[in-house]
């Protein structure tokens, strides 16, 4: 069973439908047990940083997230927002502290071009990952104004083009981010949940 934790700013639903046409039966969520016994937990999100880091400390849903992540290590997703979360801190309205499960910090786009980012933007992996594998390089809906840098190359597994290079997907072990909404973005968008939810079935274990 995949949860998609619920703590009032994501897309819950629109991900709920995607995986219930790929057959899965998602289960949306807030209770911190039924997370931490799910195959695999997506992290939605939409809004600013500040705000969703604490209605999950307000829900008391930080310390679950940290705990699936750090010591059952469980596959976890997390999504547009939810991605961003999953680093150490963020610069949108002053400076907020993430879940800090990835090393990198999300920042502004600057420069004399639209903002947010929105639309459909092209996806370049690099290189072979269990996510990717199978996935054709394709198009990904994107709306967002803060973009991620982290601290680690290896940590990136596709980038699109926004004026520069942005980060699209990221990956450790178990833990993975997109920046864009895969549950919009057509067959490459289901692809990669399919692959995220075939990685919960298949129960990889990582160090």
């Amino acid at each position: 069973m995949i949860a998609i934790i619920d703590y009032g700013m994501g897309n819950l639903y629109s991900v709920s439908r995607a995986l219930e046409r790929m057959g899965h039966r998602p289960l949306i969520t807030s209770d911190p047990e039924e997370i931490r016994e799910a195959s695999g937990a997506i992290l939605p999100g939409v809004g600013a940083f500040g705000d969703a880091m604490k209605e999950l400390k307000k829900r008391g849903l930080v310390d679950v997230i940290r705990k699936r992540a750090l010591e059952e290590k469980k596959p976890l997703l997390g999504i547009c927002l939810g991605m961003q979360l999953l680093f150490t801190g963020s610069e949108e309205h002053g400076y907020h502290q993430g879940l800090n499960l990835l090393p990198g910090h999300v920042v502004r786009f600057e420069g004399d071009f639209n903002i947010p980012h929105m639309g459909w933007n092209g996806l370049r992996f690099n290189g072979p990952h269990p996510l990717l594998k199978g996935v054709e390089e394709g198009y990904a809906y994107f709306v967002h104004s803060y973009h991620v840098l982290p601290d680690n190359p290896e940590d990136i597994l596709a980038v699109t083009d926004y004026h520069g290079e942005v980060t699209a997907i990221v990956g450790r072990n178990h833990l993975y981010g997109m920046q864009f909404h895969p549950e919009k973005s057509g067959v490459t968008g289901r692809k990669l949940l399919e692959r995220f939810a075939a990685l919960c079935r298949e129960g990889v274990s990582f160090p």
